[in-house]
């Protein structure tokens, strides 16, 4: 089966248009519809029904895909392999990852890793804990920036340590001991981030058996921000997710101390792809600048 073929399915299924899978992979809308009917003739099933929003899997193109999916990083994987060895630095690198790091990590890392390995070309996915833990276990990304929960079966390689901050609105009382009881969170009106976003917020409250008047859930940790800032109610956020915002709101650690562990999440370390590797490496000699 030619990886040109499986390159495009796997676009499409990624789009559900076929115009911009081959605007993205340079074919034209009929080079688009050739290929895909000679992979058709060659799998011996149709891959796609056409819908009003575009075009689908059928199911028998979903129970492809996933194979079709670690087909294609394992092709990728030793593309990088053999430009190794022949001397060259050259692949794709897709990274998962939270907001808060692709803003306030992987700008350096990544202008200084391109100043080094100009010719591997990266792309971001950004989402919650169980968008990217998908996104790693279908192949869509190398690896995943994330909290070290809810991982499922991928491997988790830890990077640092981020605190979790109560976060209150600029006119409330001030705490006389500079931490915030997380027992004082009981019954009062909080914005929570959704479940599936993040775990870490959730686990400090069941943890500490604490039942807080929940009265908004967000997966944008900056309307979380924004909705404290306007007494809305308070939260608990990672530290660094509220870095740049401390004009806009109070933040204290919790008393008692909870945190979150962030690194890596990968289906193996042992067979990341030297890109990854590459750029793994420079998180951690750059991290102690970044933190």
């Amino acid at each position: 089966m030619d990886i040109k073929k499986c390159s495009l399915f796997a676009d499409v299924a990624e789009t559900g248009n076929f115009t911009k899978s081959g605007e993205r992979l340079g074919y034209t809308q009929s080079g688009v519809s050739h290929i895909l009917k000679s992979l058709e003739e060659e799998v011996g099933f149709p891959l796609f029904l056409r819908t009003k929003q575009g075009v689908k899997l059928t199911a028998n193109a979903q129970l492809l895909l996933p194979t079709v999916r670690s087909l294609l990083a394992l092709h990728e994987n030793l593309e990088q392999i053999i430009n190794e060895i022949n001397g060259l630095e050259t692949g794709e690198l897709t990274i998962a990852t939270f907001a808060s790091i692709s803003i306030h990590w992987l700008p350096k890392i990544i202008h200084q890793f391109q100043q080094i390995y100009p010719n591997i070309n990266i792309r971001l996915m950004e989402g919650g804990t169980d968008d990217i833990v998908k996104w790693v276990e279908d192949d869509l990304a190398d690896f995943g920036f994330v909290s070290g929960r809810q991982l499922n079966q991928l491997e988790f390689i830890p990077l640092c340590d981020d605190p979790l901050m109560a976060i209150l609105p600029k006119d409330y009382p001030v705490p006389e001991s500079g931490c915030f009881n997380i027992t004082d969170f009981q019954g009062q009106n909080f914005i929570i981030s959704a479940t599936g976003t993040d775990y870490d917020v959730h686990y400090a409250l069941d943890t500490s058996k604490v039942a807080p008047n929940i009265l908004f859930s967000s997966k944008d940790d900056h309307a979380i921000i924004s909705m404290t800032a306007n007494k809305l109610g308070i939260s608990i956020l990672p530290k660094l997710v509220i870095r740049n915002f401390e004009n806009q709101i109070l933040a204290y650690p919790l008393e008692p101390f909870y945190q979150r562990t962030l690194g890596i999440a990968v289906k193996s370390r042992a067979m990341m792809s030297p890109a990854a590797v590459k750029f793994f490496n420079l998180t951690k000699e750059m991290l102690p600048q970044l933190t």
